[in-house]
């Protein structure tokens, strides 16, 4: 095979990945972007080439996580996640896998397959944290009415005794002309 195939042949190969890591709690919050460089450049030494991410942040984990460090079973509840985007060869997968097994800042990770919608539109884990916690509050008087403020729309009640009345004799008028009717009928 000649030079000038092999590199297309070679991107050919090439597929999009994601990394996502929970880095431990118990590294300190000023190192968390140096365990974050060093997961980077794990996958670019690998021949991997990063095209977007989004860097640890600390949160609570939906559930407790034991992870066995130092001889000892560890739980936690807590974690820094954080994810990059990659494209590589699919054998660079197994040696950044490897790699990351041995790190000992590193809680757990996942890499995933990307498929084309899923590459075209990433999501931001932490935005929609920040937007989740995000509190709207509705105005008071929008809910309820404040009866301080509110018109008296009520009529006075001699108004309303004439309405009344003049209802009355709608009705009165309009029994005797049903009376007046079934007599014609009856006839």
């Amino acid at each position: 095979m000649s030079e000038t195939t092999m590199p297309a042949a070679e991107a050919a190969e090439r597929k999009s990945y994601e990394l996502a890591f929970h880095v431990l709690p118990t590294v300190a919050e000023g190192e968390v972007s140096g365990v974050f460089d060093a997961v980077k450049a794990l996958i670019t030494t690998n021949g991997g080439e990063l095209f977007d991410e989004e860097a640890p942040e600390r949160f609570d984990l939906a559930y407790e996580i034991v992870k066995h460090i130092e001889g000892k079973n560890r739980k936690f509840q807590s974690a820094y996640f954080g994810w990059v985007r990659f494209n590589a060869q699919a054998q660079a997968i197994a040696e950044v896998t490897q790699e990351l097994e041995a790190d000992t800042n590193i809680l757990r990770y996942m890499v995933l397959k990307l498929t084309k919608v899923e590459e075209e539109n990433p999501f931001r884990f932490h935005e929609a944290l920040a937007a989740e916690k995000t509190v709207t509050t509705v105005e008071e008087s929008a809910v309820v009415p404040d009866v301080t403020t509110v018109e008296k729309t009520e009529e006075p009640v001699e108004e309303k005794k004439e309405e009344e009345e003049k209802t009355e004799e709608a009705t009165e008028v309009d029994q005797k002309e049903i009376d007046q009717a079934l007599e014609k009928s009856e006839t």
